[in-house]
């Protein structure tokens, strides 16, 4: 009997869970625990992380669990990384369904920056208006750079914060190109800092630099081991059906 565990948080993979509750496929939702409020799921929900490897593939082998869909983010590498290796050990066939990257067009002026850390260095100099879409996960690191005033859009209420100058939006996207470009202006924006995390989500602040002629810091994603990379919900269901 088919007991797919998917690892969540993502559009994607609340998509893939949709569908998979009208077609009455038994599986698990896992959230990584990292948003206070995350959306409800038509399935069995599980929050926090599984102890690394060996935790993964022990709830693997405890649940009899059958298949594995990797739909976090794609910067999740570490997470991604463990099921690979998780299954790999468990033999569990496992799929990642992820969101093509986004693509530099006519009038964008992206500089790609591999990690964070080079991401954080570039922003070296005198100060400037930064809109920071790196997520809360990764404020500490930018306070090797105080002088400069950040805008941050974050899914949750922050709390206490290591950079000494910034405004905080809390909203869940999506978002739109006329809203980000507006909010830009208003705070003055001078440079994009952003994940390139692909989708449509979260691509409204991209069209709006271009449209405002503002420079783009584009942190490329991490490279992951060998896996299956499929892009749709349909492409999943046929390999599910074909595995």
């Amino acid at each position: 009997m088919t007991n797919l565990l998917i690892l969540g948080g993502t559009t994607e993979a609340n998509a893939l869970a949709k569908s998979l509750a009208e077609q009455g496929i038994p599986a698990t939702y896992s959230y990584a625990g990292r948003v206070d409020n995350p959306r409800p799921q038509p399935m069995p929900v599980r929050v926090g992380g599984f102890g690394g490897v060996e935790g993964l593939a022990r709830y693997l082998r405890d649940h009899a669990v059958t298949h594995v869909i990797d739909a976090t983010h794609p910067f999740a590498a570490q997470m991604s990384n463990n099921a690979v290796t998780a299954c790999r050990e468990t033999d569990v066939p496992l799929v990642a369904l992820t969101r093509p990257a986004w693509a530099e067009q006519e009038g964008d002026r992206w500089r790609h920056i591999p990690d964070i850390d080079r991401a954080v260095d570039a922003l070296s100099g005198p100060a400037r208006r930064v809109f920071l879409a790196v997520g809360r996960m990764h404020l500490e690191d930018f306070a090797a750079q105080p002088q400069h005033h950040y805008l941050l859009r974050l899914v949750d209420e922050p709390g206490s914060l290591p950079l000494p100058r910034c405004d905080v939006i809390v909203s869940r996207g999506p978002f739109t190109e006329a809203d980000d470009r507006a909010l830009m202006q208003h705070h003055g924006i001078e440079l994009v800092v952003s994940k390139n995390a692909g989708g449509t989500g979260a691509r409204a602040k991209l069209d709006a630099a271009r449209a405002l002629g503002l420079p783009v810091l584009m942190i490329d994603r991490p490279i992951l081991p060998q896996r299956t990379e499929l892009s749709s919900v349909t492409q999943v269901l046929d390999w599910l059906a074909h595995s």
